[in-house]
């Protein structure tokens, strides 16, 4: 892991929409990594603090309401699945970015089906965590920058990036994090077929091997909710993707 401290600042600084700092809940028991990565993001400008097991991880996301957690898969009382869970009772719209050595394909599935917004694997960059943190909190809603992006219409489904909000025919759709972002991905690209190997770089960021079925599963809970009682927009090309367009 790559421990130095970042460099001058690049993107511009994100903070919660009311302009306070972001906070954030790093959960993991070696102690030296949890102070490393305490320090970067802190050099963000963000409220940080930290946990070393299971249970002090829920204490503190109730004292704290962060929102976003790195957590660590092992801990020394349980496992992060299973905090997570616990800490959705407590917060339910907090971005989780997984963080453990195991680096098996079942292991990737296993926590973005939990639940989780997103995967690290150690060794990694400091630089890398930001970055993954920071696009988590924006596509959440939980952050915002000077000009965050502008506002996306497919037909009658529009979608504004400042306020992270989806509408369809002028009623509000709620979609989680990851959901937001497959739709933002497709909204882009209307009318073009992007296959799944495509969607698994661009939302999830990196190779499931072959385990497409996550696209799958989440362009179902998409259609339920875009689509849901209304001409679909969402489409399955057989053999080579999907396609968003606008309903006849």
């Amino acid at each position: 892991m790559n421990t130095s401290r970042p460099g001058p600042p690049g993107p511009p600084a994100l903070t919660r929409p009311d302009g306070t700092p972001v906070r954030v809940l790093v959960v993991d028991d070696d102690p030296d990594l949890a102070e490393v990565l305490s320090g970067a993001l802190r050099y963000q400008g963000w409220e940080v603090r930290t946990a070393g097991d299971g249970a002090a991880a829920v204490a503190e996301a109730r004292a704290l309401r962060p929102d976003a957690v790195v957590l660590d898969v092992m801990l020394p009382d349980t496992d992060g699945f299973s905090v997570l869970r616990r800490l959705h009772a407590v917060r339910p719209d907090v971005c989780v970015l997984f963080l453990t050595a195991r680096d098996a394909v079942e292991d990737r599935i296993a926590g973005i089906t939990a639940g989780g917004d997103d995967y690290v694997t150690k060794p990694f960059s400091l630089e890398e965590v930001v970055a993954r943190l920071r696009g988590l909190l924006r596509r959440a809603g939980m952050a915002r920058q000077p000009a965050d992006g502008p506002r996306l219409t497919v037909g009658d489904l529009v979608m504004d990036e400042d306020a992270r909000e989806v509408t369809r025919a002028g009623k509000l759709v709620e979609l989680s994090p990851t959901e937001y972002e497959l739709l933002r991905f497709l909204m882009h690209n209307p009318r073009r077929v992007l296959s799944k190997a495509q969607i698994l770089d661009r939302v999830w960021s990196y190779d499931f091997g072959g385990q497409a079925h996550v696209v799958e599963l989440y362009i179902s809970y998409l259609r339920k909710k875009v689509d849901a009682g209304r001409e679909p927009m969402i489409h399955t090309v057989r053999g080579a993707g999907y396609v968003l367009k606008p309903a006849p």
